[in-house]
């Protein structure tokens, strides 16, 4: 009996020595790392995921949530993870206030410095995400203090200027994500990274070099940056790489045969370049594993190898909008001639090492040359300036006219980059000229033989704000000139920092401007100006044109459809995603989609304002953006509504002119798409029957009902419509090589 009894004490005290002192695997936080935390708390302002911490908080077993994840081994923080709710810069207007982007990050308090030294005091911590919350400033080299981190996440914040060259010493790490932020400048060398495996530094700025990186990469993300080189040969030797996507940026050269091949590659995305030349068609081979390939709108020439061609399998590929022959419908590619020009119009990248130093020693000796010339430079100007002086007494008639011709820089670097009406506008992400003329900054003279002096007989058209001329340059083109008067007093300087932004916006898709002259009129007691703005003459006519011509619309089968609507959702691309601040709010509808004699697709009406004092109305718009079918607040969302009208309109070939016309299509094409094959034909247009896959017109259908949803937040990205209309014309492409076996045909 009396055992019985010391035995179950000993069991009593057993157990109360278990719940006195657990383990240490599930033990309490250290003090320190606990007040660490605390202090996170106050510099990230005290985020929605940490409202309820407070001294009793058991931050290792904290409930599930989305937004916040913390893991502990013993008594110290392994993972921190929080997920906020503010956008990404390439969603919002950019700022050089302090903070610099008000409203969608930090306060101006925030310190990135002070952030990421605190957390350096975690110093077990393997696992750091910190997406969406509004960091910003640039990424301090005391991150490399952060040596056991082996995932680093900081994606979609506002963190700007160059990655530190510290980071090449963090070894631990495994995966680094860098995307949606405002970085730029090179990539610093990360072979020495030699466990990484997963890079994701898109959407930034980065470049103009491909970076350096090591061989144990699994997955390799960038996407949407200013590279401007070859893809280097050393890629050759990535035999763990199995996804790849280096997608609109300016990469150019031939394609490496071996990317095709790698053994372990699954995924490979190289759209949107300048990348040249032909791939070789009877020895290059694909990786079994290889299942999805994107090479469209580059330059490449020739034929496609068989494993990407018509052997291809089960392998998606997409390479629409090269100049690719044999094996390709030539309904979406371009002539040779035009990849040949636009070639040799690429500017290569510049070479190293040796031509480096020889431009280091011309820089010197230009510099002696500019010193002496500058020296009677000075006795020159004093000169000039009498001649003017004597010219403006003697001709009356250009007295009171100044023709400013400064030089817009093309490639400005963020620091340096202009303020728009208190708005920092950076570079574009993706400026792609594809063979449009060079921009030109005109005299007044110029416009005046343009124009054979404003001839009424050149006019086009006439607005509130100026007027619209037909004219021909000195080099023999045809272009239209639209005169713009300002009649308000305001800074040179901020106009010429709006010309700077209009000359960037300049893609195969818009109708780009491709010059401007400004005249100051120095008597009138205001200073007014007169803005001449030259556009790309495109003389085909609209897309409303054609769809409601019938003779026109007999060439506007359905191939020619879908390269056409495609060509209008890359240019809203463009406007939404490759220029940073984007551009939304623009007047969308077919009859501002102009043809070219190709039936290229060209957005005729974008919404870039002039400074404030002069007017709100956008000078690229043919009326105020404001007059739409709908009457959403988001101006991101009511460019999307727009282009689902205009793919109703191309897919009924109905002209459209009121919202109930739309609400009415969407749902008879809603019910036809559910219920049967034989009434969506009922709704499309006549003239297109027996020239689609059904498939393909389904999928069109549907993502145009899609971006007409009542409810704005529903609606699709442009980045959506664009993949939807891809699969579309894929399908199409299919179904044409293949007469119809891939689909039903109506």
């Amino acid at each position: 009996m009396e055992s019985s009894r010391s035995f179950f004490l000993c069991f009593l005290i057993s157990l109360l020595t278990i719940h006195s002192f657990p383990p240490p695997s599930i033990a309490q936080l250290s003090p320190s790392e606990t007040g660490t935390l605390f202090e996170i708390q106050q510099l990230l302002e005290y985020p929605e995921a940490f409202q309820d911490w407070n001294n009793s908080t058991d931050f290792c077993h904290l409930p599930p949530s989305p937004f916040l994840v913390i893991a502990c081994s013993g008594n110290r923080v392994t993972e921190l993870t929080v997920t906020g709710n503010n956008p990404s810069p390439s969603q919002i207007a950019t700022s050089r206030k302090n903070p610099p982007f008000p409203n969608q990050t930090l306060s101006g308090n925030f310190s990135i410095v002070s952030f990421f030294t605190t957390l350096t005091n975690l110093t077990s911590l393997k696992i750091l995400s910190m997406v969406s919350l509004g960091l910003w400033g640039p990424l301090p080299q005391v991150i490399d203090q952060l040596s056991s981190l082996q995932v680093l996440n900081i994606s979609s914040n506002f963190i700007y200027g160059e990655i530190p060259a510290s980071i090449s010493s963090m070894k631990n790490l495994t995966s680094l994500g860098l995307s949606g932020n405002l970085l730029n400048g090179s990539v610093p060398d990360l072979v020495p990274l030699q466990s990484l495996q997963v890079l994701d530094l898109g959407v930034n700025q980065l470049g103009p070099a491909f970076p350096s990186l090591g061989p144990a990469l699994v997955n390799i993300t960038l996407r949407n940056n200013l590279m401007r080189s070859e893809i280097p040969s050393t890629i050759a030797g990535f035999d763990l790489l199995q996804r790849l996507d280096v997608s609109f940026n300016q990469l150019v050269g031939p394609i490496p045969p071996t990317l095709f091949s790698l053994p372990s590659i699954q995924y490979l995305v190289l759209r949107y370049n300048q990348l040249s030349g032909a791939l070789p068609v009877n020895t290059l081979t694909c990786s079994g594993n290889l299942t999805y390939v994107d090479i469209s709108e580059n330059y490449l020439t020739g034929n496609l190898p068989a494993c990407i061609g018509s052997g291809s399998g089960n392998r998606t590929v997409l390479s629409y909008w090269n100049c690719l022959s044999s094996g390709v419908s030539s309904r979406y590619q371009h002539n040779v001639s035009f990849c040949d020009k636009a070639v040799a119009s690429t500017v290569q990248p510049s070479d190293g090492g040796q031509n480096d130093q020889s431009k280091s020693k011309l820089g010197v000796i230009l510099g002696v040359i500019v010193g002496f010339v500058g020296a009677g430079g000075v006795v020159g100007l004093v000169i000039l300036v009498i001649i003017i002086k004597a010219k403006r007494s003697n001709n009356k008639g250009r007295s009171s006219i100044k023709c400013d011709s400064f030089v817009v820089d093309k490639t400005p670097s963020v620091r340096g980059s202009p303020v728009v009406d208190g708005r920092h506008v950076p570079r574009s992400i993706k400026s792609p000229t594809l063979g449009l003329p060079p921009y030109h900054v005109f005299k007044l003279e110029d416009m005046e033989d343009a124009t054979n002096n404003f001839d009424p007989a050149n006019l086009v058209g006439e607005g509130s704000h100026g007027q619209l001329y037909k004219g021909c340059l000195r080099d023999g083109s045809t272009a239209m000139v639209k005169c713009l008067k300002l009649k308000q007093k305001h800074s040179q300087q901020n106009l010429q920092q709006h010309m700077e932004v209009i000359s960037k916006l300049r893609h195969h898709h818009l109708v780009s401007v491709v010059g401007h002259c400004i005249v100051t009129y120095q008597d009138h007691p205001n200073t007014a100006m007169t803005l001449f703005l030259v556009l790309e003459n495109v003389a085909n006519g609209s897309l409303r044109d054609h769809l409601t011509d019938s003779k026109k619309r007999e060439y506007l089968q359905w191939p020619q459809r879908m390269g056409i609507t495609m060509g209008i959702a890359r240019g809203i691309q463009f406007l939404h995603t490759g220029f940073t601040p984007g551009v939304f709010g623009n007047d969308l509808k077919t009859e501002n989609i102009l043809l070219d004699d190709s039936l290229t697709a060209k957005i005729s009406s974008y919404n870039i304002s002039l400074p404030s004092k002069v007017g709100s109305e956008s000078p690229l718009n043919r009326q105020d953006a404001s007059n739409c079918l709908s009457s959403t607040e988001s101006p991101e969302k009511n460019d999307i509504y727009q282009l689902g009208v205009i793919l109703l309109e191309v897919i009924t070939g109905k002209p459209i002119i009121s919202e109930s016309e739309v609400d009415n299509l969407k749902y008879h094409l809603e019910k036809a798409v559910a219920e049967s094959t034989s009434k969506l034909q009922e709704l499309i247009d006549p003239s297109l029957r027996g020239t689609f896959a059904y498939e393909s017109m389904k999928t069109a259908v549907e993502i145009s009902t899609k971006c007409l949803c009542e409810d704005p937040s529903t609606r699709p990205t442009i980045e959506d419509v664009v993949w939807h209309l891809q699969y579309s014309m894929q399908v199409q492409q299919g179904w044409s090589t293949t007469s119809g076996n891939l689909s039903t045909k109506f």
